[in-house]
């Protein structure tokens, strides 16, 4: 999230005559100001215009291959969820039914990703996967506390995990006093592996974060083989150290197009879960989830039962108000789709995926760093002689058309290399991507023309978003 400041600036905002409500001359006298509230009301459709035409300058959402965010639904999801913008997600009492379909996501959740008992697992809906994940990291250290005699005089909790992961695990780290573990990149390994997790570990760790899905290439860690590493670890030492499987993305993923592969809660060591239903759940932002095995992994003290408007409410997300839109919208994707709908939908973004990074790779100019066969992402890089450009000229160039496709550098030790990142999601189709690579293929001839690369400055954020 940025932070802004509040700016001085008195330039007013520039008013088109026929936004009076009457006529172009004896509608509004003087432009509202940008940066205090105006002295009066104006008309509705004036204030929409105003709003409306500042909003052109942003960029497509659909064209926007940068997020993994969901950028379309059928309309009537959208109807749906404007008739519960008004609820109020935490009022449970008074919007039972609502609260009854958020529970009814948990269940359908915990089946699909084979919980032991789905009648003992636990979860809640959060706002996304970040709060889905402060919330599960909260748990492996409140369960670690307990375990470990001499918290907090002589012990400090750590938590394992890749480069790779999102910020979001960085900040978990820094706002609950925990220490980052990251194990950097080396050579072609570019996530955590069963290795260099287990080289990290000690009696203080209180979790090992496992990525289903890597923001940086779409590729999956694999889980199965870092569980079995801290069975044995277990064996050894006597330390139990839990898994916590973030699958922001991969959740929505794996359980339909790679039902072979061993991730879930198959997994004994696997305490908790959490996705992004506003990702490939399909749902407008945001809504995510977070899902434990059972009870016992998700401590009593951090369910607050709050008696608020008329009822006792369990509650154990981090935010209290919030709209009920998003949790029905879920519900409305479950039923509507099931499992073999969303099974063609990711199958669909995933051929759309593996046929773009196959033209990619067909291309001299380039070298695939991943295919597009785990999520449907793919990253790629230029070829070590191609020299007159870099990923951050044609992600530049790419824009110029409307196009948003990222270029960033990896984390360490592997800042040398740079990448474009291509996210498919459902609503990017075949003919959007044909019209990508047209573009590219026009563009091409430029940038091989170009004496050198347009260097990117150091201070300038990359075009890096997850």
């Amino acid at each position: 999230m940025s932070l802004h400041q509040g700016s001085s600036s008195a330039r007013e905002l520039s008013v088109n005559p026929f936004f009076g409500a009457a006529d172009p001359v004896g509608g509004m006298t003087t432009a509202p100001p940008k940066h205090r509230l105006p002295d009066g009301p104006m008309t509705p459709s004036a204030a929409y215009q105003l709003v409306h035409d500042e909003l052109m300058l942003d960029g497509s959402a659909r064209l926007n291959l940068a997020t993994f965010v969901t950028t379309w639904m059928e309309p009537e999801a959208r109807v749906l969820m404007a008739e519960c913008l008004d609820k109020n997600m935490i009022d449970k009492d008074e919007y039972p039914q609502t609260a009854e379909m958020e529970r009814r996501c948990v269940a359908i959740l915990s089946d699909l990703w084979n919980a032991p008992d789905p009648d003992a697992t636990v979860g809640c809906s959060t706002t996304g996967s970040s709060e889905a994940c402060m919330l599960a990291g909260l748990a492996l250290k409140r369960r670690w506390a307990k375990r470990t005699p001499g918290y907090p005089a002589t012990a400090r909790p750590n938590l394992v995990m890749g480069a790779n992961v999102q910020v979001c695990w960085e900040k978990f780290c820094a706002f609950w006093e925990v220490e980052p573990r990251l194990a950097p990149m080396t050579g072609d390994r570019l996530h955590l592996d069963a290795e260099s997790a287990l080289a990290l570990c000690d009696e203080n760790t209180i979790g090992v974060v496992a990525i289903l899905g890597s923001t940086f290439d779409g590729s999956y860690e694999p889980v199965a083989d870092i569980c079995a590493a801290l069975d044995a670890y277990e064996e050894r030492t006597g330390t139990h150290i839990p898994v916590h499987v973030d699958g922001a993305s991969g959740a929505m993923v794996a359980p339909f197009l790679d039902q072979d592969l061993v991730w879930d809660f198959r997994l004994p060591r696997v305490a908790s879960i959490n996705t992004s239903g506003h990702k490939y759940g399909l749902v407008y932002p945001g809504v995510g989830w977070a899902l434990w095995r059972d009870a016992e992994a998700l401590p009593e003290e951090l369910v607050f039962r709050v008696n608020y408007l008329g009822g006792e409410m369990p509650t154990f997300a981090l935010n209290f108000s919030r709209p009920g839109a998003q949790v029905v919208a879920q519900y409305y994707t479950f039923l509507r789709l099931g499992f073999e709908g969303y099974r063609a939908v990711q199958q669909t973004s995933r051929d759309v995926a593996t046929s773009m990074a196959a033209r990619f790779a067909a291309m001299d100019d380039f070298r695939l760093v991943s295919g597009g066969d785990e999520l449907p992402v793919f990253a790629v890089t230029t070829s070590p002689d191609v020299t007159a450009y870099d990923v951050f000229d044609v992600s530049r160039r790419l824009r110029e058309h409307g196009w948003l496709v990222p270029a960033y550098t990896f984390p360490a030790n592997r800042q040398d290399l740079a990448v474009l990142r291509v996210v498919c999601r459902n609503g990017f189709s075949q003919d959007l991507a044909d019209l990508l690579m047209d573009d590219l293929d026009r563009l091409l001839p430029e940038l091989r023309a170009q004496s050198q690369p347009l260097h990117r400055p150091e201070s300038k954020a990359t075009a890096f978003h997850h």
